[in-house]
């Protein structure tokens, strides 16, 4: 399995919460997970997503070199992303999306067909 990791954007902590709170409901068969973290570091993410590996059967080693890539590949998004959490203020949360390829796929052909593409 292939998975992909990228930073989406900040959200006010209560905000994330409520958009996790809807996607309990989502099928199983769409992989997309949506994890915060107040820092902006490798580290926090590491440890946001080995409970998430637990949840879908993930290869928890596969996952974490998938973060791990994305971390050394992009750093001007990162140093961008930790600005604009810093200027967020300390009630927000740096949010990123980790999935497997597939369920990716569904999710935003699922979005396509919800608003007539």
């Amino acid at each position: 399995m292939k998975y992909t990791f990228d930073i989406v954007g900040i959200s006010p902590v209560l905000q994330f919460f409520n958009h996790q709170q809807q996607n309990v409901q989502k099928p199983l068969y769409l992989a997309v997970e949506y994890l915060g973290t107040h820092i902006c570091t490798l580290d926090a993410f590491i440890e946001t997503v080995e409970p998430v590996t637990a949840k879908w059967g993930w290869d928890l080693d596969q996952v974490v070199d998938t973060v791990i890539q994305f971390w050394v590949n992009h750093s001007d998004s990162i140093q961008y992303w930790k600005a604009r959490l810093s200027d967020a203020g300390q009630n927000n949360l740096v949010v990123a999306r980790l999935a497997d390829i597939t369920a990716l796929q569904a999710e935003f052909e699922t979005l396509l067909d919800k608003n007539g593409y």
